[in-house]
């Protein structure tokens, strides 16, 4: 008997983090827009605002002492989200870019930028 465990990322960091505004680009949320509520950079997954929401059944606790049930959002990976660009007004590629700092003398800073129009995305 085998048991299956999903395999962990060894990727390193995401390029997508919190706060950014993404566009979801497969599976039945196909099309919406919404902001990065959490990055689950373990197993490769972002939380996205209003999108993959899904029906808890709540036991009463304290916190919610008439329990029922809870909708709340569910993690996508990150595969099927874009970052949006503001220029382009959706779901874009990006790539990155090495930008001269304003600090110190010398020093630089990796940004993200659309692969349409070298925007700089989410500074």
């Amino acid at each position: 008997m085998t048991t299956t465990t999903t395999p962990s990322l060894n990727t390193g960091k995401l390029s997508i983090r919190k706060n950014d505004m993404v566009q979801v680009i497969a599976g039945r949320e196909k099309g919406k827009t919404g902001r990065v509520l959490k990055v689950l950079a373990k197993t490769g997954r972002v939380l996205v605002e209003k999108t993959n929401m899904v029906k808890r059944h709540m036991k009463p606790n304290q916190q919610n002492p008439q329990g029922g049930l809870l909708e709340k959002e569910s993690a996508l990976h990150y595969s099927n989200v874009l970052l949006m660009c503001p220029k382009c007004n959706r779901g874009v590629r990006h790539g990155h870019k090495v930008e001269a700092g304003k600090g110190k003398k010398g020093s630089e800073k990796k940004v993200r930028v659309c692969k349409r129009c070298e925007t700089v995305l989410g500074e």
